[in-house]
């Protein structure tokens, strides 16, 4: 019996058996998924997957090559197939990701309480910075920002403070990618790396309506136990409530908040030293 995923049940003159030649990718990424189902219930051989599938074999050897190609399933001559490192990895990238957000949320909220200001959590993402969490305070400010969508690094707070560990030649070419990919930033690269090298000594980065309008941030990494960068906060305010002698108090906040979450991944305080 096919996985109830499959799409060949369709029936006929249905919008998605005779639509767009878009959907015959997505038939096939729908076979592909029922292929790493199928090899997770239990490692087949070729002849035993394509009954289970209710596919020919060559559909289903087409398929499993793809994905043995891609490292998502491994394959034993005589044996079959097994699932492959690529998803060992995609399982501890999502472990650690939920995980993040969940240790670090009764965090966020103590600091929006606190401070009446929106929180954000963000990790670095594919080379942007994603926000995973979003707190808001109890000021009536309109940000935004979504958990969910992936932002620029530059201009945000959560960005910048996911790249303090950076070098400054990682920081050239990731200002010059972004200048192609986001025009219009109004800090130049030798303002912009001189205020990262200032933000890595102090902890810290700040976003001074550089990303949004009128919305200042505060931000700061989380470390684990290596102290290693494995997210950020922020805190955000209109630029009104955000002037430079509060900003300046907020990195206080900030700071205490990371290194308690940072504490829960195993980060102490003799990386201070």
């Amino acid at each position: 019996m096919k996985p109830a995923a499959s799409t060949d049940n369709l029936p006929e003159g249905s919008e998605e058996a005779s639509g767009p030649k878009s959907l015959a990718g997505a038939q096939t990424l729908v076979r592909g998924l029922d292929v790493l189902m199928a090899v997770a219930d239990s490692g087949k051989n070729l002849p035993e997957l394509s009954e289970a599938l209710g596919l020919t074999r060559s559909t289903t050897h087409r398929l499993a090559t793809t994905l043995v190609e891609q490292r998502f399933l491994n394959f034993t001559p005589r044996v079959g197939y097994s699932l492959g490192p690529r998803l060992l990895e995609l399982g501890y990238l999502a472990s650690r990701q939920m995980n993040l957000a969940r240790v670090a949320h009764d965090e966020l909220v103590n600091l929006a309480k606190q401070t009446g200001d929106t929180v954000h959590l963000g990790i670095l993402d594919n080379g942007r910075a994603l926000y995973l969490d979003k707190v808001l305070g109890t000021r009536r400010i309109e940000i935004s920002s979504r958990i969910g969508e992936r932002q620029p690094l530059r201009s945000t707070g959560i960005g910048k403070a996911l790249l303090l560990d950076e070098p400054e030649s990682f920081l050239r070419d990731l200002y010059a990618r972004e200048s192609r990919d986001f025009p219009g930033y109004r800090v130049s690269e030798g303002d912009w790396l001189d205020r990262m090298k200032a933000y890595g000594q102090a902890g810290y980065a700040l976003d001074l309506e550089e990303n949004e309008d009128r919305i200042r941030c505060v931000a700061a990494p989380i470390r684990d136990a290596a102290n290693r960068i494995i997210g950020s906060i922020s805190v955000s305010s209109a630029a009104q409530y955000m002037d430079d002698a509060r900003m300046k108090a907020l990195t206080q906040d900030v700071l205490a908040t990371v290194r308690a979450i940072s504490a829960e991944f195993g980060w102490s305080e003799k990386h201070l030293k």
